[in-house]
């Protein structure tokens, strides 16, 4: 009996230790994020390079992912409009069959942005990877980041925490009932993400020789 008492105390602190952390990385991300993030293409400022942010392309029974369709066709409307002179598209490519960047930018073709002015990542295995590669690797110290909100707030809290210029400019979200999925781990990425950039110090997988965009 008593050894079920302390475990059930253990839990509970645990179990508050968690809500605690997740609410104190919710904040500390909108707090330090949402001013710089935009939703509409006028207000957004000029960058030469915004960084798009990649995603599956599409989903396990084979349907177009909503996410990645509403960030390409985000991303083609901040270059048609005047606010970035060039796309780094930032995905995963971890085996031949799955390439994210090459997707990213046949749909961006697709959508009129030129090829030439497309730059590709095929090492953005996470968000904090194609953050910090934009910089180490494409050498960019200002630049828009693209996704959806929520998203792309965690996006700038890195950006901003490495002292990088960065805005971002806001993908049409999907419905809450169809994504719930994905907002619980964009939650959970949030505790990741605030003890990766203060406690752990996290770098990229992979850097390598710089490439310069335009």
């Amino acid at each position: 009996m008593r050894r079920s008492k302390i475990f059930g105390r253990f839990f509970a602190i645990g179990a508050l230790g968690t809500v605690a952390l997740l609410d104190y990385s919710t904040d500390a991300v909108e707090q330090r994020s949402r001013g710089a993030l935009f939703d509409n293409t006028t207000e957004l400022p000029h960058q030469h390079v915004a960084l798009v942010l990649g995603c599956a392309p599409v989903l396990g029974h084979g349907w177009a992912n909503p996410y990645f369709v509403n960030r390409m066709e985000a991303a083609a409307a901040v270059f048609k409009a005047g606010k970035a002179d060039y796309l780094l598209v930032s995905g995963d490519n971890h085996t031949v069959e799955y390439d994210e960047p090459t997707a990213m930018k046949e749909a961006l073709v697709r959508l009129g942005v030129p090829e030439e002015r497309i730059a590709l990542d095929y090492a953005g295995f996470s968000t904090s990877d194609s953050v910090l590669r934009a910089h180490l690797v494409f050498g960019l110290t200002d630049f828009s980041i693209i996704s959806q909100r929520d998203h792309a707030l965690r996006a700038i809290y890195i950006a901003q925490h490495h002292h990088l210029g960065a805005v971002g400019f806001a993908a049409k979200d999907i419905p809450a009932r169809y994504g719930w999925r994905v907002s619980l781990r964009e939650a959970l990425a949030r505790v990741r993400t605030v003890l990766d950039v203060n406690v752990w110090g996290r770098v990229p997988r992979f850097t390598g020789p710089q490439v310069p965009i335009g």
